[in-house]
């Protein structure tokens, strides 16, 4: 959870930068790769990570959010989109909330979570999904850059042996 606006500020910066790494290597093409038959494809979950934003209505934040079900086919776009709106985030929270609103307790879907809290769910729900889609740009042949430490690309461009 987070208790100060800056920690989360800090956070997200770093994690949506990873993400729109990932987001920048995909190709139209890779849009369509899916696990399996009946699973959600890349484009969808990239879709959904930028669409989700808009959740954070609840909070009192007021961001401009995409349509969820307005997908667009350019990796580009959505790239794009995910640029911009990472960013409206980081502005939102900065320009609207103030420290002492994120211990404010809010109804969010079911449940009642504090506006900390759910900052915290909307930053996990990024990384969880930013994983999916590393799987799938390995099976869509795409280069996968590192998130936490170098990826096997990364490794290899070294000149090292990634761990196996």
């Amino acid at each position: 959870m987070f208790t100060n606006v800056q920690s989360f500020i800090n956070e997200y910066r770093l994690e949506s930068a990873s993400t729109q790494k990932q987001f920048d290597s995909f190709t139209d093409a890779s849009l369509k790769q899916k696990i399996a038959p009946d699973h959600r494809t890349l484009g969808y979950l990239a879709w959904h990570i930028v669409a989700t934003a808009g959740k954070l209505a609840p909070t009192g934040l007021i961001i401009h959010a995409v349509d969820p079900y307005e997908q667009p086919v350019s990796a580009r776009a959505i790239a794009e989109s995910y640029r911009k709106t990472a960013n409206d985030v980081l502005v939102a929270v900065k320009q609207q909330l103030t420290d002492d609103m994120l211990h404010k307790t809010i109804q969010f879907y079911e449940n009642q979570w504090t506006i900390g809290y759910v900052l915290y769910g909307f930053l996990k729900h990024e990384i969880h999904h930013r994983g999916q889609l590393t799987v799938l740009m390995r099976q869509a042949g795409l280069p996968v850059a590192g998130m936490y430490g170098p990826s096997k690309e990364e490794w290899l461009g070294m000149g090292m042996q990634p761990q196996k």
